[in-house]
């Protein structure tokens, strides 16, 4: 006997990913892999010497030093979007992450994808209203983000994240 939570994942024919659902895994790959990096030289080194990155760009900020931010940016945009990729290739029916999906037809890691691109975009914005400046990396960061959004709202990509219900989810 299948539980209520029992949701089936559509394949499409064949089983093959779409070219945009393996775009959509890269680019998941390359915010995770990239912030990993930044936020744990950020941790290792709060004084930002690892990265270049004097204090001085703190003075608008709440921060005496980059220790908040790089644990921000090692957990909410390394350690989270590679949790939504393996959410997104295994496709686990994690209670905590159902009841934070309002998208009730689509797996819970799709709406996560839109979650991480949302956020990256804040962080940008908030990001570029501390320094009061725009630099290039935050123009590469926020088209990371709009593209993470825009894949992820592409419809074969919505359709490949569609739920086949068995049973009747609760």
């Amino acid at each position: 006997m299948q539980s209520g939570l029992e949701v089936l994942h559509r394949q499409p024919s064949g089983g093959k990913r779409p070219p945009s659902v393996v775009m959509l895994y890269i680019l998941q790959v390359f915010l995770g892999v990239g912030a990993v990096a930044g936020g744990g030289a950020l941790v290792a080194d709060p004084g930002g010497g690892l990265l270049g990155m004097p204090l001085t760009l703190l003075e608008r900020s709440p921060f005496s030093d980059f220790l908040v931010p790089g644990l921000l940016l090692f957990t909410v945009f390394g350690l989270f979007p590679l949790l939504v990729l393996y959410s997104m290739i295994r496709r686990p029916q994690w209670r905590w992450a159902e009841a934070l999906n309002p998208f009730r037809t689509l797996h819970s890691s799709w709406a996560f994808s839109l979650y991480v691109g949302f956020g990256l975009i804040i962080w940008i914005m908030v990001q570029t209203y501390i320094l009061n400046a725009v630099h290039w990396i935050h123009i590469l960061y926020m088209s990371l983000g709009l593209l993470i959004q825009v894949v992820t709202l592409w419809p074969p990509v919505q359709r490949y994240f569609m739920l086949d219900y068995r049973t009747e989810r609760r």
